[in-house]
């Protein structure tokens, strides 16, 4: 019984009108039908264990370094408490003192090499393309007539989708995709990216004054275009980078890979200590448009974007006092080893060979899954000592209780959820109870640029900064999801109270 209540949840019906019957026996009657589809799982009801000991696995892993600093300045402080003027005389125990001084200073640095080093966020940067790039869904809708790819019936499906896609008028696309009897190629591809990364980055090295000789990594991810020379050899010759620079470009990785890349990126900071790392984020709107009739292809179409983030990293321990965000926590998981999980979103070809991204009816479910196993694995990391209290002593008493799902509004003061479209959004807020201040950020990106991809949560961070929303000790969630099927989560941490940028992507001078 608990199971069907459970399966029920998770089907969400609508009522549809068809209209008037124009043949047999019901002819000149309205007729209707009831479409049944699956909804975001309540992952606010149960707790899948395996995440929750995979989560407290992470805090004990990372808690050596938490735990001997403090006994080792106790036992030290101790003996140093015992100690006199004489102790430290130049005349009686000058040697002594001196290898005490230089055996803590020994203690300190093998403490310090051998913690992990912080990841700071210098500073990022979002592209804004110029104005001639904005399209409003009308337009959007009569370009696509008008360029003779799309049959009625996929024009008005995009039309329906539109409509409650919860995007505005101002977002941007590249009107090549309009062209009669266009398909993805490189020559609008490698165009499309070029823009997109030369101008983040430009606005990125403006406001931080590094220098790209500087750059020692550098991580690029896009999705669904792959060049050769890749996209981050694309950088490195346009900016003329270091020749022994650390490059990686990831592909078909999708929306969640701009977390994905950001991890790689601290691993590598703390390979290659004292260095910066540059990462930059997008998905070619070019390269993923489908120019074929099949519906469950058309629905990127309807929600990519134009669009891309950079973003600096810093391993230098003298960049606290200058950097904004410190890295905080990162938890990635992913569903791959689940076929329905693996096939829900994948590029492609129709039966007319025209190549796109298929996103299963599944997805909204699926994406459930792996954002409530990525939560559960996320919160021992980030809760508060009470919530964790509360958490852990009804898990002893599972049996006897009712699940308690802890507060995650309690643990961050801003959520950037990736702007996908307004009924995930929704689902979202709905599962975990977050009020409008928490969901301002990614309903407002979703409007004003679309589904920019891996970039999105970058925008909706760039909207905070605009408005001047985040203080010192404020704690952002990032959280992303993608193809395979991946959902990502990264925490920052505020390092002083971030004013409003001289550039952004949110002020209409700033281009």
């Amino acid at each position: 019984m608990a199971r069907k209540e459970q399966e029920d949840y998770l089907l969400s019906t609508e009522i549809v009108n068809r209209g008037i019957e124009d043949s047999g026996p019901y002819a000149g009657s309205p007729s209707f039908s009831v479409r049944v589809r699956r909804g975001l799982p309540n992952f606010l009801t149960s707790v899948n264990l395996k995440y929750v000991k995979l989560g407290y696995g992470y805090l004990l892993s990372h808690g050596f370094y938490l735990l001997t600093a403090p006994l080792i300045i106790l036992i030290f402080t101790a003996h140093l408490g015992k100690l006199t003027y004489q102790d430290f005389s130049p005349v009686f125990h000058l040697t002594d003192a001196l290898f005490l001084i230089a055996f803590l200073a020994l203690i300190l640095y093998i403490f310090l090499d051998l913690s992990p080093r912080s990841t700071y966020l210098l500073d990022f940067a979002c592209y804004r393309p110029p104005n001639h790039l904005k399209i409003s869904k009308h337009e959007f809708i009569e370009l696509a007539r008008k360029s003779g790819n799309f049959n009625d019936a996929a024009l008005q499906f995009k039309q329906r989708v539109l409509k409650n896609s919860g995007i505005g008028d101002q977002t941007y696309m590249p009107k090549s995709v309009f062209r009669l009897g266009y398909s993805p190629n490189l020559k609008d591809g490698r165009e499309e990216a070029a823009m997109v990364f030369f101008g983040a980055i430009d606005d990125l090295l403006a406001a931080t004054q590094i220098q790209p000789k500087d750059i020692k990594i550098l991580v690029v991810n896009c999705g669904v275009l792959n060049t050769t020379p890749s996209l981050s050899s694309m950088i490195i010759n346009h900016y003329k980078l270091r020749h022994n620079i650390n490059s990686f470009n990831l592909g078909g990785m999708g929306c969640a890979a701009g977390i994905i890349a950001i991890d790689l990126a601290k691993d590598l900071l703390n390979a290659y200590p004292a260095s910066y790392a540059l990462v930059v984020s997008t998905e070619v709107v070019s390269n993923t448009w489908y120019g074929g009739n099949e519906p469950d292809m058309l629905i990127p179409n309807c929600f990519f974007r134009m669009g891309a983030a950079a973003v600096l990293l810093s391993s230098f321990r003298l960049d606290r006092w200058r950097a904004k965000y410190e890295l905080k926590q990162l938890v990635r998981t992913h569903k791959g080893m689940d076929d329905r999980s693996f096939k829900c979103i994948h590029l492609k070809e129709d039966a007319e060979w025209k190549q796109g991204l298929s996103v299963s009816k599944d997805v909204i479910e699926i994406g459930g899954q792996a954002l409530k196993a990525n939560i559960t694995t996320l919160g021992p990391l980030v809760l508060p000592v009470s919530e964790q209290l509360h958490f852990f002593t009804n898990l002893l008493l599972k049996k006897k209780t009712k699940p308690y799902i802890p507060d995650y509004k309690l643990a961050f003061e801003h959520i950037c959820i990736l702007a996908t479209s307004k009924k995930v959004l929704n689902e979202i807020q709905n599962n975990l109870e977050l009020t409008e201040e928490y969901m301002e950020a990614s309903r407002k990106t979703l409007e004003r640029f679309g589904n920019t991809s891996s970039s999105s949560v970058w925008y909706e961070l760039a909207y905070l900064e605009a408005n001047t929303r985040v203080k010192r000790g404020d704690r952002v969630w990032q959280i992303a999801f993608g193809s395979g099927f991946k959902c990502n989560s990264v925490v920052w941490k505020a390092l002083r109270n971030v004013g409003k940028p001289k550039l952004s992507p949110w002020f209409e001078d700033s281009e």
